[in-house]
């Protein structure tokens, strides 16, 4: 019942909630534009339906990915407001930006985008599309460069207790947050691609619009190969980087309580409750030390030499962030990235044979492979963001700092479990049209555009 607990619980809820429907948005509206596209240079119908088709679901997720982002800043000034008082200055300008360029853009020209069929000229209204998608990364991008300040702040002075803005480009130029980025719009590519590749297979499975979800199928495959493929790249990058500027965190995922050189990668192990005595494992010598340096040696601080280290330039305190949890979340995150990468190899490679029964039959349990992308989508978020603990501001402002003073448990715990109802009520219901949109196929978007004549 302690209120620094239960903000973080509920910001945590709110934002793993939030999470689940931003990578689509970032993904979906790029595959919708390049149909419509398509549609508009070839005049082939087919690119039409399957443009509205996919269409109409990108429209459930992208609502219901605003209401509940909504909810996140509100929370800056009801639970953290010593951590907007910290950081207001800074943190406050990629989100006005954020809100003013990219939000106003998509939801503006999206609503063109759906009144607009059969009232604005073809290209015209494909082009509101493509602007639709543009403004949701321009969104993403200034939200992540806006935590990237958190993760590795540059550009600011202390002033009074503060932190102020003093050099606008290191912010936007921070190396954190354009590999957030390039990280982050790769998982909405393979998020959206698992998401086309799971649903097309479903209808191809029950050979419904055979033919235009085997063109959607081979297209996602084409994409969300590449994509995962990206997003390995751009985590491999992150690694490197994260070893550089937030080295705790960095150990904490490979739960290395010991510096060594060369150091192995742990491909698996179990370990006790803290995650301090290995039990069992199995590594790969020289693993990690060639992950990080490329090259058969090179040493990686451990967490027992960052705390000494952490104790002497900050203070006091305990620096060491929730190793288990760490670990594990890596190691999911990965193994779901590595098994897109093969299904997505698989799915490449099946529409180029003729489609014999026994494949139709396998593609029934293909239409899994959505769930991947977003455990690998969660649980990275969640080591991202518990990694970097007990700093809500690496090296500035620790988290339990940062909370709202005079808050009562007994008030955090009401908005916590009014949260997490509300959300669950959201995500069944997103659920269940995603769902129920889905398994209507391309018949149910014919029927409704000749009910809109």
């Amino acid at each position: 019942m302690d209120p620094l607990v239960l903000s973080r619980l509920q910001f945590a809820v709110t934002t793993v909630y939030h999470f689940f429907f931003v990578p689509l948005t970032l993904g979906l509206g790029w595959f919708v534009a390049i149909l419509e596209t398509i549609y508009v240079r070839t005049s082939d119908e087919v690119y039409k339906r399957m443009a509205k088709f996919w269409g109409k679901l990108f429209l459930i997720n992208f609502a219901m990915g605003v209401v509940t982002g909504i909810v996140q800043e509100f929370q800056f000034g009801m639970n953290w407001s010593e951590y907007s008082r910290f950081v207001g200055d800074i943190f406050g300008a990629p989100l006005a930006i954020e809100a003013l360029m990219a939000f106003f853009l998509e939801s503006t020209f999206l609503g063109i985008w759906v009144f607009g069929w059969d009232r604005l000229p073809k290209g015209l209204h494909a082009a509101t599309i493509w602007v639709v998608a543009i403004g949701s990364n321009l969104s993403a991008l200034w939200i992540l460069l806006a935590n990237a300040f958190m993760q590795h702040p540059v550009g600011y002075v202390l002033n009074n207790g503060r932190a102020e803005m003093v050099d606008f480009s290191a912010l936007v130029l921070n190396p954190r947050g354009w590999l957030f980025f390039w990280h982050t719009i790769s998982a909405g590519f393979a998020t959206a691609a698992f998401f086309v590749l799971g649903i097309s297979a479903y209808h191809l499975a029950r050979k419904q619009d055979f033919e235009a979800f085997k063109k959607s199928f081979q297209f996602a495959a084409i994409i969300g190969l590449i994509a995962a493929i990206m997003v390995g790249v751009a985590g491999h990058f992150q690694g490197i980087f994260l070893r550089e500027v937030q080295p705790m965190a960095a150990a904490a995922s490979e739960a290395l309580w010991d510096t060594t050189d060369p150091a192995p990668f742990t491909v698996v192990g179990i370990f006790d409750t803290e995650g301090r005595r290995e039990v069992w494992s199995v590594k790969i010598p020289y693993g990690l030390s060639l992950l990080y340096y490329m090259k058969p040696e090179g040493e990686v601080e451990g967490i027992n030499d960052l705390q000494v280290d952490y104790q002497e330039r900050y203070g006091p305190g305990n620096y060491i962030p929730p190793v288990t949890l760490d670990y594990w979340m890596f190691r999911i995150m990965v193994g779901a990235g590595l098994l897109m990468i093969a299904l997505g190899a698989l799915a490449l490679y099946l529409p180029w044979r003729k489609w014999p029964e026994k494949w139709t039959r396998r593609l029934k349990g293909m239409a899994w492979v959505i769930a991947l992308p977003y455990i690998a989508n969660t649980t990275g978020w969640i080591l991202t963001e518990t990694a970097r603990q007990p700093w809500i501001v690496t090296g500035l402002l620790k988290t339990e700092n940062a909370v709202s003073p005079n808050l009562s448990a007994g008030m955090v715990l009401f908005s916590l479990v009014s949260f997490a109802l509300i959300y669950a009520i959201l995500m069944i219901a997103d659920v269940y049209l995603l769902v129920k949109s889905a398994k209507a196929g391309l018949a149910a978007a014919d029927r409704e555009e000749k009910l809109s004549y």
